[in-house]
């Protein structure tokens, strides 16, 4: 009785905090600490992510660029979580970087800012035709039919979201479990039953070059691989509204699932670059990923090897979810404040199911679009990662940058939630903020030379357009 009083002042809490930066509190609070850091592993879901892109960092530098690239990455990371997380924390509303914006920015700069990410659908289809064509050699995964697994991978994040929101909290704390049950399974399997493994100068010092560009380049462009796999860890900045005790677990779970990420992901590369067999079978496998063909080559087992890729495409299904679920919010937030066309359909929750349906099915036909950019250019996949990690890079510098205009403006000295970095708070937003900066540029650049319109990046003119629609929208709303 006395648990159940203690947790419903706590939710009378989050509401009033939610009342006086002008909202109302519409969704239900479900989640605790510990769903909560499943849900942010679960989007995160580092080393899942990182063996999924494989193919952009065997062909981009090879293992000395993905490992020692990683360790660099998750280090400035780590500054930015921190710094979101101390926002989060005096700003726990479902909008997350664009409302820490408003609040943030001086007022003579203030705007609305959304940021939308695609999802891992690709990398679902992927894993799910490729061990089609491992045990099927003679079929050929064509373009049209890795979009349209994808758009089941969509699909699936969608009616999760709109027939099973009550579920989510369980979800994500049995997702904890899984990822890492997968992550100690795969990488013991393939260590032990790797017999030619490489040695450790191959995997800490050779760089391995598929893209026709120069070394120094090569090792610019392979930062995509790493920074893709340590991103969407603000996923509890649009969840807070149906968190409980959110000023406080919130800004934890987001630390938290870095740190996991970050641990997994380092010890997993390294498994996973041991036991690559040769790197150009490796890159040019005929299954189009990597990680299949390394799976292959410890095991010499078909079956294992599927049962390994199953593994983690039940990790991709989950990680739809969620990927869904934090992108819809962030639409949700943006439509109440009348950000967006058709704002008020798009503001509406489902009084019966507490969840934003309108938003859900806009976050759907999203990723939809862009995972039809496959449709039209080979690089497709590595575009679509591109815009995904810049997209979600653009808005963690936004309020970074805000923060420290409001600083130094005195618009806003001190963050006055209650966790709190001190007076290490402005150095880590700026270390944060140069290192998104500096990646969010590289993001754009080729992978191949030489460059035709057939491999060109097109995350830049993605972006443009974005910030075109982004334009339109703030002018006619």
């Amino acid at each position: 009785m006395a648990y159940e009083k203690d947790t419903l002042s706590r939710d009378i809490h989050e509401d009033v905090v939610l009342s006086k930066l002008g909202y109302h509190q519409e969704l239900k609070r479900s989640f605790g600490l510990l769903g909560m850091v499943g849900f942010s592993f679960s989007v995160v879901t580092s080393w899942t992510a990182l063996g999924s892109v494989l193919i952009i960092g065997v062909q981009s530098g090879g293992p000395p660029v993905m490992i020692w690239s990683w360790l660099g990455i998750c280090i400035a990371t780590l500054a930015v979580a921190y710094s979101m997380a101390e926002i989060c924390s005096a700003y726990p509303v479902a909008g997350g970087q664009y409302s820490w914006v408003a609040i943030l920015a001086p007022p003579q700069v203030a705007r609305g800012i959304l940021a939308m990410g695609a999802t891992n659908n690709f990398i679902g289809a992927n894993f799910i035709l490729g061990q089609a064509n491992l045990c099927f050699p003679t079929y050929t995964i064509e373009r049209w039919h890795t979009v349209l697994v994808a758009y089941f991978f969509a699909g699936f994040g969608t009616a999760a979201n709109m027939f099973g929101p009550h579920l989510l909290d369980r979800i994500s704390r049995a997702a904890v479990v899984w990822n890492l049950l997968a992550f100690l399974v795969i990488i013991t399997v393939i260590l032990a039953t790797n017999d030619h493994k490489q040695p450790a100068s191959f995997v800490f010092s050779e760089v391995q070059n598929f893209t026709g560009f120069g070394t120094a380049y090569v090792a610019v462009i392979g930062l995509l691989q790493s920074s893709f796999g340590m991103c969407c860890y603000d996923a509890p900045a649009h969840m807070t509204e149906e968190m409980k005790s959110a000023t406080r677990e919130a800004p934890k779970a987001m630390v938290m699932s870095v740190y996991i990420g970050a641990i997994t992901g380092f010890a997993f590369l390294v498994a996973a670059c041991f036991c690559i067999g040769d790197i150009t079978t490796t890159a040019e496998s005929t299954t189009g990923v990597p990680l299949i063909e390394i799976f292959y080559n410890s095991t010499g087992s078909i079956p294992g090897t599927c049962f390994l890729s199953s593994m983690i495409v039940v990790i991709t299904l989950i990680a739809s979810n969620g990927l869904l679920a934090a992108g819809s919010r962030s639409l949700f937030a943006f439509a109440r404040d009348a950000g967006l066309p058709f704002s008020q359909l798009f503001a509406k929750v489902n009084r019966k199911r507490q969840i934003p349906a309108y938003a859900i099915l806009l976050a759907f036909v999203v990723q939809i679009a862009l995972n039809s950019i496959y449709f039209g250019t080979i690089t497709g996949f590595y575009t679509v990662v591109s815009i995904a990690t810049e997209g979600f890079y653009l808005s963690y510098a936004m309020p970074l940058l805000s923060r420290l205009l409001a600083y130094f403006t005195n618009h806003v000295k001190v963050i006055p939630g209650p966790y709190t970095l001190g007076r290490y708070s402005i150095w880590l937003n700026t270390l944060g903020l140069l290192f998104l900066v500096f990646t969010s540029i590289t993001f754009n650049f080729p992978a191949l030379n030489p460059v035709d319109k057939e491999n060109m990046n097109y995350t830049s003119a993605a972006v443009g357009v974005i910030g075109l629609i982004s334009a339109v929208t703030w002018f006619t709303t």
